[in-house]
């Protein structure tokens, strides 16, 4: 029988005593398991690395898609990583085409691993930190860090898309919905913000999927949207293109299937990368890293 980790962050949205049994046991029913829960900021990163060096043939993350981040920092390549979704969105794993409940994504993930099925996925990288799906220079790494200021809920945790969606309205009407340029994206021009996408979608705001860069893919390089500049009157146009993935509006700069994105920020400017927050920078640097990881699906 297959050796498997299970990687588990108690503080999750979704993530509770009665799941990870349930998890644990779909899991254990197809490989002999070991379940590890995470004590603190990361640890997830360490937890992989060790598992990796020890050679267990797959490791699986119950979390949310912060944690996926902090696990993947420790992947080595060979080994097949499953996501199960435990956080307010994750992303991740319902971007690749994983169910939404965790239990029935474990078992796919367990049949995954039984019968040696992968895919081999691209990650990015912003300023050497891999991101999963999406990096941001700007308005959403904002937004990040606003909703970060709100702090977690008794059990720990994160405030969740209604929380999110709110942060958004009240930085529109605190900017009075207008950002000027203020990034250069080297070789292409001057831009408000710009959203770095491994895949697509970008997001998700509840069920519905956010289409910043509709013609991204996991199997690629990197894609980004970057609007010129956004005022008042351009927001209906900003939200319809950020759920319908408008690819030829001329307001918005595009790259598709690229290998290094280099921004330089007029000041120092929030960037996030998968929903963590990495500080205030005068330069981002976004690397695409081919055939970076196996995944099971």
């Amino acid at each position: 029988m297959k050796r498997a980790l299970l990687i588990v962050n108690p503080y999750s949205t979704h993530v509770t005593g009665r799941r990870v049994t349930e998890v644990a046991r779909v899991l254990g029913e197809r490989t002999a398991l070991t379940t590890t829960f995470t004590q603190g900021p990361g640890h997830a990163t360490e937890l992989a690395a060790e598992a990796s060096a020890a050679d267990v043939d797959a490791i699986v993350v119950f979390s949310g898609d912060g944690t996926y981040n902090e696990a993947l920092n420790g992947a080595d390549g060979r080994t097949p990583f499953g996501f199960l979704p435990g956080g307010g969105t994750s992303v991740f794993p319902r971007a690749l085409g994983l169910p939404r409940d965790p239990v029935a994504a474990a078992r796919a993930v367990a049949s995954a691993v039984e019968q040696n099925r992968s895919r081999r996925i691209s990650l990015g990288s912003a300023n050497g930190r891999r991101f999963s799906f999406s990096a941001g220079l700007g308005f959403d790494a904002e937004a990040v860090r606003r909703l970060d200021a709100l702090g977690r809920d008794p059990g720990g945790a994160r405030p969740g898309d209604a929380a999110f969606i709110r942060m958004i309205t009240q930085m529109l009407l605190e900017r009075r919905a207008r950002w000027e340029p203020q990034l250069e994206i080297e070789g292409v021009g001057r831009a408000a913000f710009v959203l770095v996408a491994n895949g697509d979608p970008y997001s998700y705001a509840g069920s519905i999927p956010l289409r910043v860069t509709p013609g991204a893919r996991f199997e690629d390089g990197l894609d980004f949207a970057a609007p010129k500049r956004v005022r008042a009157r351009d927001v209906p146009w900003l939200v319809t293109a950020l759920v319908r993935g408008n690819r030829s509006d001329p307001r918005v700069l595009r790259g598709h299937d690229l290998d290094r994105i280099v921004v330089h920020c007029d000041a120092p400017t929030p960037l996030q990368s998968d929903g963590e927050d990495l500080g205030d920078v005068q330069e981002a640097v976004f690397e695409a890293r081919r055939d970076a990881l196996p995944v099971l699906v």
